[in-house]
């Protein structure tokens, strides 16, 4: 890399401006290559602001706003009147491994062992209308019903060879091209249509990696506590899992290690650990990569938030930083939109894609066309962008409703922990004689949904504490049960 006293020489960098992706994300995901590829090396100098702006021929605003992000990903920082550099945190990348050979893992579809059945957890019940504080369920009372049915409309007019043939077991060309250009342009990931897979659901999703790259008795890493749905979807491929605490900064990976190095699989939420909420740091990202790839492991990120996010920078997804091709991305629309339309998708690593096409081709039914087709429409025309970022907005109300009461009504009985992502939170009882199943028991009776903690858990935590979902009802509501929620705790 050339340098010169304005900062290093970019000549690799390079702005599209036919890409659908914004400036911003383009200008951000490349700089974030570079450093991680070892282009950009730790401890280097990068261009001024004004100078990056007038080498690609983009505003002030937009150099200064793609340095931001980097600096909250901990990929460099300022130094006042010195300059802007790469982190000496960002480790130098290993080799390039050479070409699987029999090392990675062969398609097949894992056997249920007879004793895994007793260790399935219970999956968390949802209310059949929303109401607080229930976890994973978006506004229904926002979403727009009458745009939806227009686009339906519409597609049921098509011919019926369109409507009602079988659907591609990979999933819709035309919603597997959305979801890559949404991706790319929104969260900065750089993937292909033939990378993407439609399923009816994230769960659907889980069922079928775990069948594809586990034979029973493999050792998988999961968070501890961690998502229920996911947990007993490896348990039904024959997964041994191995419980990994979690702390503030994520997985504790030194832990994982210490547990069990030779690991096939590690199960992470690192957008917004479920259930806890905290945002893998930087740091344990790049352990989670390297422990992976000498142990020759896949990493399942299910990314189940998504866009949703409140502060100033969304966390980067842990496949944007992925250079060896071992985290398989995990999305839901349940989330975004609403569970019963019942489609998720990955994004599978190149060495993996054909694996899964013809996984998929051999034993997929795939996804109902309707639904796909109809969804398809709605990223294309620029609906979702559009209803995300209202959501954001309804969302952040709701989240600032129940701190704002939690507060007021709380105090000192529960430790509610603020969130800048996700739809829920977490709070932490106060009373040490108290127990949160106790408390979620009374809540339940009183018309509140929450799950205490130990629900999630494989390995017993001495954190007692009950989640608190904000996003499925109005801020009103959310009023009212804050202050019944207190009264339950007053009652015990």
């Amino acid at each position: 890399m050339t340098k010169y006293a304005g900062g290093a020489l970019i000549p690799t960098l390079s702005i599209d401006r036919k890409d659908s992706a914004t400036i911003t994300v383009q200008l951000v995901t490349a700089l974030r290559e570079l450093i991680l590829s070892g282009q950009l090396r730790a401890g280097e100098r990068l261009p001024a602001s004004r100078t990056l702006a007038q080498d690609q021929a983009v505003s002030r605003t937009t150099a200064i706003n793609a340095y931001e992000q980097l600096t909250a990903e901990g990929l460099i920082h300022s130094q006042v009147g010195s300059g802007t550099y790469v982190s000496d945190t960002v480790p130098i990348p290993a080799p390039t491994p050479p070409e699987p050979r029999g090392d990675l893992p062969m398609p097949r579809l894992a056997n249920l062992s007879s004793s895994a059945s007793d260790q399935y957890f219970t999956r968390l019940a949802h209310p059949d209308a929303p109401r607080a504080f229930v976890t994973g369920m978006p506004a229904f009372d926002v979403f727009p019903m009458a745009l939806w049915s227009r686009l339906a409309a519409r597609h049921w007019r098509n011919s019926r060879a369109d409507v009602m043939r079988y659907p591609d077991p990979s999933g819709l060309l035309e919603l597997r091209q959305a979801v890559a250009q949404h991706l790319r342009a929104n969260r900065g990931l750089r993937c292909t249509a033939d990378e993407v897979f439609i399923f009816n659901g994230a769960q659907d999703a889980f069922n079928r990696i775990g069948a594809t790259l586990i034979d029973p008795g493999n050792l998988v890493w999961f968070e501890n506590p961690g998502a229920i749905g996911a947990r007993n979807s490896l348990i039904s491929s024959g997964a041994k899992l191995v419980p990994v605490p979690v702390d503030a900064q994520g997985m504790d990976v030194q832990a994982g290690l210490h547990r069990a190095p030779d690991v096939r699989l590690a199960f992470v939420t690192p957008a917004h650990q479920h259930p806890l909420g905290t945002t893998m740091s930087v740091s344990r990202r790049f352990d989670l990569l390297q422990a992976a790839e000498n142990a020759s492991a896949w990493i399942i990120e299910d990314d189940y938030v998504g866009e949703f996010h409140y502060g100033p920078h969304a966390p980067p997804p842990l496949k944007s930083m992925d250079t060896s091709g071992r985290v398989i991305y995990v999305g839901t629309f349940s989330k975004s939109m609403f569970p019963a339309l019942r489609l998720g998708y990955v994004v599978a690593p190149p060495k993996l894609a054909p694996m899964f096409h013809r996984i998929a081709g051999a034993t997929m039914q795939g996804a109902p066309t309707s639904m796909q087709a109809i969804m398809a429409d709605f990223i294309n025309e620029g609906h979702f962008a559009a209803h995300i970022r209202r959501m954001r907005d309804v969302y952040a109300e709701r989240r600032d409703c129940l701190m704002r009461e939690s507060a007021r009504h709380l105090d000192g009985l529960l430790a509610v922990e603020a969130t800048d992502t996700g739809f829920h939170t977490v709070a932490d009882l106060l009373d040490p004689d108290l127990k949160d199943t106790t408390l979620a028991q009374a809540a339940k009776a009183a018309g509140i949904a929450t799950e205490p903690l130990s629900r999630f858990t494989i390995d017993p935590v001495r954190r007692q504490a009950i989640t608190l979902g904000f996003s499925a009802v109005p801020p009103a509501q959310i009023s009212r049960s804050v202050a019944a929620l207190a009264d339950c705790l007053r009652s015990l």
